[in-house]
């Protein structure tokens, strides 16, 4: 099977590769990135073709790359620079259009968009119920471009299929917060500033959050495995993906070691505008209203239809990420590149703060 990923030298594309190596059928795997990665596993088990879906004009090389494809798994997206969000939107809802258009001009039958539960309308019910199903509404939250963008991938699809009911099929993956050990420097380079080690994740002694945050998550292996059984039966529709238990306040504070201090949100949200605004903070504040307004996730749909269940629980995926991000974990890929605070600081002499930053 020929299959096309954009994105794949991110945290989903790197654990696709791994799980796709793993197949006993023979793959051959294309990845599509702005910075192929160097030699190295899984790496080099795809051969490398560098696009920014941000370009003008991006869907004709997409289309040679796409033709032949048995499926495209379409994961570029991003994050930085959270400043700019004229290219951020660019990237993923211009880019997602351009995936699909793409994909029909080269008679692709199959594509996997990740969505995510950014992607959801906020939920205002017991944030401990069952989860929400698929049918719940895809308008996100309007104070993060990030659930914005994710919302308008969303109507893109919903326009797709109502004009080429022909094809190709199209699934959508909506999980969780997506994390693994090796993501640990690029989460810290999201979301901290550049001057704060690592090691400081291992030292805290209060966790000062709202007591009543609860996210789903889900480990990155476990997403890749769910979107390689959606490329293997070539199904369409949309997915939840995630992992029990759901992560609370009090989990969090258990997995770092420190003491949960109940801080209302409106105060947390005061502070973190008020970091952002000062450019301490490279996180966008619109991240903190998301955590608050994500619904938790029924996935009884994907383990009935395509028997999948998650190999690692909450609560370990979440220790394993923490573990990654005080160890400054990393792969070869630039975008899972090490961190580390002189790093960090020379690049913030050189090209500005990371919100803001030029792209390399």
């Amino acid at each position: 099977m020929r299959i096309v990923i954009t994105g794949a030298s991110g945290n989903v594309g790197t654990a696709l590769l791994r799980r796709l190596l793993a197949d006993p059928e023979e793959h051959e795997l294309v990845g599509v990135c702005r910075r192929p990665p160097a030699i190295g596993a899984p790496y080099d088990s795809a051969a490398w073709t560098s696009l920014d879906l941000a370009a003008p004009g991006v869907e004709l090389p997409l289309r040679t790359v796409f033709t032949g494809a048995d499926a495209v798994v379409h994961l570029a997206w991003g994050f930085q620079p959270a400043r700019d969000v004229g290219y951020l939107r660019r990237l993923g809802v211009g880019g997602t259009a351009a995936v699909l258009a793409a994909a029909r001009d080269a008679g692709v039958p199959h594509v996997v968009h990740m969505s995510s539960v950014g992607a959801y309308s906020p939920w205002h019910g017991d944030p401990l119920g069952a989860g929400v199903t698929e049918e719940w509404p895809t308008h996100g939250i309007s104070s993060l471009a990030y659930s914005v963008h994710k919302a308008e991938a969303e109507r893109l699809i919903d326009e797709h299929e109502r004009s080429h009911p022909e094809g190709p099929t199209v699934a959508r993956m909506r999980p969780g917060l997506v994390v693994q050990r090796d993501a640990g420097s690029a989460l810290l380079r999201y979301g901290m500033p550049a001057y704060v080690p690592a090691a400081v994740l291992r030292h805290l002694p209060l966790l000062p959050v709202d007591r009543e945050l609860v996210v789903p998550i889900v480990h990155t292996d476990d997403l890749a495995d769910a979107v390689a059984r959606v490329v293997r039966e070539r199904t369409g529709g949309a997915f939840n993906v995630a992992a029990d238990p759901p992560v609370t306040r009090d989990l969090i504070a258990e997995v770092l070691g420190a003491r949960p201090l109940h801080v209302p949100r409106p105060v947390l949200r005061a502070a973190a505008t008020l970091a952002w605004q000062l450019r301490l903070l490279p996180l966008d504040p619109g991240w903190l209203d998301l955590a608050f307004a994500v619904p938790l996730l029924a996935t009884g749909k994907i383990r009935r239809e395509l028997g999948w269940e998650p190999s690692v629980d909450a609560r370990t995926a979440l220790a394993e990420v923490v573990d990654g991000m005080a160890a400054a974990a990393a792969t070869t890929s630039p975008v899972l590149r090490p961190r580390s605070v002189p790093g960090e600081l020379a690049a913030l002499v050189r090209r500005g703060p990371i919100g803001r930053r030029p792209l390399p």
